[in-house]
């Protein structure tokens, strides 16, 4: 495995931010780390990149302990924390400059103008790092995470400042590095999750709540039937089926009803219709989304 993570705890005083987790990534997967804020995925993220220490548990990368030899590890990592610390006196090439001498990279030149190229900084190189806007300056701390060649990839918010076009970019620039490396990365925009990521891991109040590829995610939670009638109905006659969880109504004549038993409530559906003489125009069964699953994992007591 690229990463190990096994009874992973961290305590800040009376709060377990992370609280006994454990997941293992492979070579060439890219998996989205999901949680709403204050979860523990930064905190997670930290001590897998040997930022911060453990309380309980063990963190290893490509086989390295995190805490035995952190070294080693942040060689073997390109990081993108959520705060993006950049120097903001340097110029772009002086930065990723010093960040390849870190590295102690061959070819340093060469490399820097690839990753440059990469994140798509070719217009702004020649700038200083604070003068950039906040989704430029994005896209120079991802190049300071690749600039290396990391054999994994951790990325605390990567798409945070950037524009529509931009997140679309840096959405290819991290499914291309996906290829041969393990990339964990964590956002709060769901589509761009949904739209990179086979495999999801969702934390909550520092407990691990899912970890699985999304079309399982979306089975194993409440599914929604959709059904039209060519009568305008009330609420309540869908309220009332036995097997009807939430109801929404799509618009006059549509309407949509989560469920965790959707063969059941279509049997109900049909039932409904012929005792009460309604036509129904249309029935369907739909997955949920990303956003619908995640919400229902991360508000259930």
């Amino acid at each position: 495995m690229s990463v190990s993570v096994q009874s992973l705890s961290k305590v800040y005083g009376a709060q377990k931010a992370v609280d006994n987790i454990s997941f293992s990534l492979k070579k060439g997967e890219i998996v989205g780390f999901l949680g709403p804020n204050g979860a523990g995925k930064s905190t997670t993220m930290k001590m897998i990149t040997g930022y911060l220490q453990p309380d309980a548990g063990t963190a290893t990368v490509c086989g390295i302990d995190v805490v035995q030899d952190a070294l080693a590890v942040k060689k073997k990592i390109g990081y993108l924390p959520e705060s993006n610390p950049l120097y903001y006196d340097m110029y772009v090439k002086e930065y990723l400059a010093f960040i390849a001498g870190v590295h102690q990279l061959a070819q340093a030149k060469q490399r820097i103008a690839d990753v440059i190229a990469l994140t798509g900084l070719q217009v702004e190189q020649h700038k200083k790092l604070g003068q950039l806007s906040k989704g430029y300056k994005q896209r120079a701390g991802l190049a300071a995470a690749l600039i290396h060649q990391p054999e994994v990839l951790i990325l605390d918010e990567p798409t945070t400042g950037l524009d529509p076009n931009q997140i679309q970019e840096i959405r290819q620039v991290i499914k291309a590095q996906g290829a041969d490396k393990t990339v964990l990365f964590s956002s709060h925009i769901l589509q761009e999750v949904q739209a990179i990521c086979d495999r999801i891991i969702i934390i909550n109040k520092g407990k691990i709540v899912a970890d699985d590829y999304l079309t399982n995610l979306q089975q194993q939670q409440q599914q929604v039937v959709q059904v039209g009638f060519a009568e305008a109905l009330e609420a309540e006659w869908l309220q009332r089926l036995v097997h009807s969880r939430n109801v929404h109504k799509l618009d006059t004549h549509r309407w949509q009803i989560e469920t965790d038993a959707p063969d059941q409530l279509r049997k109900e559906l049909l039932e409904l219709a012929l005792a009460q003489q309604f036509n129904i125009t249309s029935l369907q069964t739909a997955g949920l989304n990303l956003e619908e699953v995640f919400r229902q994992l991360t508000t259930q007591a």
